[in-house]
């Protein structure tokens, strides 16, 4: 039997809470008096979010979860930091915990604790109180709860206070294994054990040649990964490297185009906005190819000394054609400049033409964030200096070790790159993705981006909008899967993004997840075949 975890939110889901709370806390535990309408409805009703777990459209177990206090144990014990020895932040309380006699195999309660525990983590509780009853009292202690305090309620109805807390779950393998949660986000990505192992090393001198060494090494892998002669590494995200190259562009005191066509392509025209750049711009609607006829229209009658756009526009997942605007800058002899952040280690690159790119040590190479590249072949002199920290030639003059470096982020980043020595790396996860693609388009979903023009990496899929991305979001990490969902562009476009930037996304994790966002889709009475 499969079924899935969720927030409650419309009005059956409600009627049947009020169900399942008359015949569990009423005509099982004798709670709360009996009525001829049979429904219970909770005296905190408005102030609970429900976590719930259904089978079809059917609602087969539940709980409610309150984060102001007082809660209803503070009202039964007293104050509850009184029965306690250590302190904590955020508590919530979880209560009207029930599950339908008939699937009270242990596997429904499993999946409400695991999706509690998700609840909590992602709204940074750090315990959470129950008041459990006795019959249960077992199956609470086997997932990790403690007691405390002395019984509460009635002799026919007792219960006992017990809390979970995220300590408990950091240090409990059994707790992590019922919550995982299988990424698909573009970045912070899953991280491998052996670039795990790595980055665990103690940390040694920045300035010691052990490390210079390995600066060396991580230097050179990401030159021959991308054909470029040269490459800066910053402490910092892709922002960083962005600004980098703005503020070189801004020591060229010349002019540039800009082209864009989403999220990234604007944010380049905001770091060029800062530096007070002088610079057109081309903007097309977001996930629109560009137009290289009037491209090219603009860089014959403009005068530009250099260009700048997205290689891979993960707002949208749309893979821009670096081959023919690399052309057009060859022709018309203008600087490339190019973000590859959300490209590198996705396709193959090549930016032995490149003036300068960027990229960063997470996404799709698999490291830690905190790193970030500027990729260049030659620099000119600039007209006057730029900040100490954005000066790519600096770090040229500096053999790559300008200031003080994490050796832990270039150890893990060192042996990430090792999976790209493997030319069939890429290739394998385009595989992926294709089959990827037809498994979602098989159940009727639809891309923002077709799959020709699309990152090998990033999967943007348009949810009807009679529904909700971010409620279908939410409730696909209750069930152990973190989608892109939450960002301000996908929320106003109604889109969710599965990114395959992590190296262990495979096939089954792919089927688990499409099958749990059909039935939230369909359960949220909406045929997704309507809108094939």
């Amino acid at each position: 039997m499969s079924f899935t975890i969720k927030m409650a939110r419309d009005k059956d889901e409600f009627d049947q809470i009020f169900d399942l709370n008359y015949e569990t806390f009423v005509e099982e535990i004798p709670q709360h008096e009996q009525n001829d309408k049979k429904k219970l409805l909770d005296r905190f009703h408005a102030e609970n979010q429900y976590i719930i777990c259904k089978h079809d459209s059917e609602v087969i177990g539940m709980m409610a979860i309150r984060d102001i206090r007082p809660f209803s144990l503070d009202e039964k014990l007293g104050v509850i930091e009184e029965y306690l020895n250590f302190s904590f932040i955020k508590p919530c309380e979880v209560r009207l915990l029930a599950v339908k006699k008939t699937y009270r195999n242990g596997r429904v309660f499993t999946a409400l604790t695991g999706g509690l525990i998700r609840y909590c983590l992602q709204k940074g509780h750090d315990i959470a109180f129950i008041s459990g009853t006795t019959r249960q009292s077992k199956l609470y202690r086997h997932l990790g709860f403690q007691p405390f305090a002395h019984l509460v309620g009635k002799d026919e109805a007792l219960f006992q206070p017990m809390y979970l807390t995220k300590r408990t779950f950091l240090t409990s393998d059994a707790l992590q294994m019922i919550s995982h949660v299988r990424s698909f986000l573009p970045g912070p990505v899953a991280i491998d054990k052996e670039v795990q192992t790595a980055f665990d090393q103690q940390p040694i001198w920045h300035r010691s040649e052990e490390h210079s060494n390995m600066v060396a090494a991580v230097k050179t892998k990401l030159k021959e990964m991308t054909n470029a002669k040269q490459v800066a590494i910053l402490t910092g995200s892709g922002t960083l490297s962005n600004d980098a190259v703005a503020a070189h562009l801004a020591g060229l005191n010349s002019k540039g185009l800009i082209l864009t066509n989403g999220e990234f392509g604007d944010r380049l025209v905001d770091h060029a906005e800062r530096f007070q750049l002088t610079f057109d711009h081309i903007s097309y609607d977001w996930g629109t190819s560009f137009l290289i006829e009037e491209i090219e229209n603009k860089l014959m009658e403009g005068n530009y000394d250099w260009l700048w756009f997205v290689h891979c526009e993960t707002s949208t997942g749309m893979l821009n054609d670096f081959k023919k605007i690399e052309s057009l800058c060859k022709q018309y002899s203008v600087k490339l400049c190019v973000d590859a952040i959300s490209s590198i280690g996705a396709v193959p690159l090549d930016l032995q033409h490149t003036y300068l790119a960027t990229g960063v040590s997470g996404k799709a190479i698999g490291s830690y964030t905190g790193l970030s590249f500027v990729f260049y072949n030659s620099l000119e002199n600039l007209s006057y200096p730029v900040p100490r920290y954005l000066d790519i030639s600096y770090y040229e003059k500096c053999e790559g070790i300008p200031f003080s470096q994490s050796s832990n982020l270039f150890h893990a980043l060192n042996v990430a790159l090792d999976k790209f020595l493997d030319p069939s790396f890429i290739k394998e996860r385009r595989s992926i993705f294709i089959q990827a693609c037809e498994m979602f388009k098989d159940k009727g979903f639809h891309f923002v981006i077709d799959n020709q023009h699309s990152s090998p990496c990033v999967l943007t899929i348009a949810i009807p909008k009679e529904l909700s991305s971010l409620a279908i979001g939410e409730d696909l990490y209750l069930n152990g899967f973190l989608v892109h969902y939450r960002n301000r562009y996908l929320i106003e476009n109604n889109w969710i993004q599965i990114a395959l930037m992590n190296a262990n996304n495979d096939l089954k994790q792919l089927k688990s997840l499409i099958r749990v966002m059909e039935k939230l889709i369909i359960d949220q009475s909406f045929s997704i075949s309507a809108y094939q």
